[in-house]
């Protein structure tokens, strides 16, 4: 199922507790400056339903997206992510060579001067993510990416320090680049919910670079990405 309005989303779950759609790249969740959200073409086609959003991807993100379908499940969800009691993996694509091809990625996210972020060497209330990352064609690489916190544009921020921003992130790379999206897929999510488990993979299907032959190898591999042995956190 889709908007009838233009290509914002597709259902992923439809239950009496919550929708998991996954978001198009580009569309935004809030107005700001938009004259509608997300939310809004969620409302239209729902009518009569409580939808509340209990976690956020960037607008340029696209992926899995969880909105509760009361404030009872609200509140249940969004303690879920508060506690980080929910795996979310991303897949992301970058040019160039990391300065480490798998490892765990741990400090503070600060503001700079120019309103971005950055990865400082700090630990006060430090991001923690970890990565593995899959060689594809000319140079360009995969990264799985595993957030254990919620910081924001934590991953953006965590490719940029490791040299190779995201493809196609104008921001926290080349603002001149050519490209059709940014690169950065919510690809899984897994948590317990109500005495069961709840689990959802989604592969990123728009986007030219996300066609690459290679690529759809990789991803069959990291298919469930919580089954890949990840290293214990410290």
């Amino acid at each position: 199922m889709t908007s009838t309005r233009e290509l914002t989303y597709l259902i992923v779950e439809n239950n009496e507790d919550y929708l998991v759609v996954d978001k198009a790249p580009g569309v935004n969740l809030h107005r700001n400056q938009h004259q509608q959200s997300l939310l809004d073409v969620l409302h239209a086609d729902f009518p009569g339903e409580s939808l509340h959003l209990v976690h956020r991807l960037d607008d340029a993100t696209s992926g899995l997206l969880l909105i509760a379908k009361s404030p009872l499940a609200a509140a249940e969800l969004g303690n879920l992510f508060a506690n980080r009691e929910v795996e979310k993996f991303y897949f992301a694509l970058a040019d160039g060579k990391p300065s480490k091809k798998q490892g765990t990625i741990v400090g503070d996210i600060k503001k700079s001067r120019s309103g971005s972020y950055l990865l400082s060497r700090t630990r006060t209330n430090p991001s923690v993510s970890q990565f593995f990352s899959y060689p594809l064609s000319d140079g360009r690489r995969a990264f799985l990416l595993k957030p254990h916190t919620g910081k924001t544009h934590q991953l953006r921020v965590v490719m940029k320090s490791l040299g190779v921003p995201i493809l196609g992130d104008r921001r926290y790379g080349p603002s001149n680049q050519e490209c059709d999206r940014m690169y950065l897929h919510a690809m899984a999510l897994r948590f317990q919910f109500r005495g069961g488990e709840k689990h959802y993979v989604c592969f990123p299907h728009e986007g030219e670079a996300f066609t690459d032959v290679a690529l759809q190898t990789v991803l069959l591999d990291c298919d469930p990405p919580w089954n890949i042995k990840w290293p214990a956190l410290n």
